[in-house]
């Protein structure tokens, strides 16, 4: 990276790059997922929620997306980073760190104590990212069960 990175709230036009930059993810998803994200937190300017990119040199190289979510069990409402995504050109330079304090001041300002985010233990990468930012494991527990077809 030559020029300073800058991290700004997504806009429309920033779709496709975030499509391409989850495409070389190991989880991709299909174009209508990220319609559907960029409709609810770019276009709809949902308030609650933040999707954020990283520019540099004229181009996104990364990108975030969270919101306030509230929860049962007598959980307070939190902040819960869903969608993480760094160019492999710029990874280890920070980009994701940058990104990650940006959220959670927003998630901060907008009232929230807690961070969360939910990662496949097979998911390696993100794993190590989250682990460097402080998420450890929290007072809750996911339990899952496969419901198997009939």
């Amino acid at each position: 990276m030559t020029d300073p990175l800058t991290i700004r709230n997504a806009i429309l036009a920033d779709l496709e790059a975030v499509i391409a930059l989850d495409l070389v993810g190991l989880a991709a998803k299909e174009t209508a997922y990220w319609r559907e994200i960029f409709d609810r937190y770019v276009s709809a300017g949902k308030d609650d929620g933040f999707f954020l990119v990283a520019e540099a040199n004229a181009e996104v190289i990364g990108f975030i997306v969270g919101e306030v979510r509230a929860w049962e069990f007598g959980s307070p409402p939190c902040g819960w980073v869903f969608a993480l995504g760094v160019s492999p050109a710029v990874r280890e330079q920070g980009v994701g760190e940058l990104m990650f304090q940006e959220m959670c001041a927003r998630l901060k300002r907008a009232g929230v104590a807690i961070v969360r985010t939910m990662v496949d233990r097979e998911n390696k990468l993100t794993l190590s990212f989250f682990r460097s930012q402080g998420l450890r494991s929290g007072r809750y527990i996911e339990l899952e069960k496969p419901l198997a077809d009939d």
